[in-house]
């Protein structure tokens, strides 16, 4: 379980190819913080640490993932939101994430205003029934309340603290982005179908 308040950015050194799948090898200062076996946040994808050397860490994904989520698509050099899982004392500053993204999605804007910057996100049909206007979402990991919604696009206001300290510093447009809407809300739509 997370919170979706980015701890750290990573740069991604190493992309290996496996029989299947790819390990990772992430650049961090948060890697002195982690131990094999581990589980890491990885722009809102929970994997697990399979090994850590000084300030990287690696990290196995498999085929399901790389389809599912955009680390397929990541390169030598992108950056990636990190984040450790909450741990049961801790304060809960973001909203429940849990890591397991629910569909992908496309930037259809990131409109600066002034220090403060609008992001308006292209998703899926699938997710419609778990967005609401308010609520939260996460976007590559990163906790945001939606302040605009309509048939498939979501907007959400993006803090000069959240701009700077996240992959968003260097996002554009048409930039794939992971998406995770709220646990309670999944709960809430799946009750209320059961019960017709």
């Amino acid at each position: 379980m997370f919170t979706g308040l980015i701890e750290a950015v990573g740069r991604v050194e190493k992309v290996k190819p496996l029989t299947t799948g790819v390990k990772f090898c992430v650049h961090s200062v948060m890697a002195e913080k982690l131990n094999s076996g581990d589980s890491i946040a990885v722009s809102g994808v929970c994997l697990t640490v399979t090994s850590v050397k000084g300030d990287r860490l690696n990290a196995d994904v498999s085929p399901e993932t790389l389809q599912a989520t955009s680390l397929g698509r990541l390169h030598v050099g992108d950056l990636v939101n990190l984040e450790r899982p909450l741990r049961a004392e801790s304060r809960l500053g973001g909203h429940f994430v849990q890591g397991h993204v629910d569909a992908t999605g496309i930037i259809d804007q990131l409109h600066r205003q002034g220090d403060f910057c609008l992001l308006t996100v292209v998703f899926q049909e699938i997710l419609s029934p778990y967005l609401v206007l308010k609520g939260s979402v996460a976007v590559d990991g990163i906790s945001l309340t939606i302040s605009g919604l309509s048939r498939d696009r979501f907007s959400a206001q993006i803090v000069p603290y959240t701009l700077e300290n996240t992959n968003l510093r260097v996002a554009k447009t048409n930039d794939l982005v992971n998406l995770e809407s709220d646990i309670l809300g999944k709960y809430v739509v799946r009750l209320m179908k059961q019960e017709g």
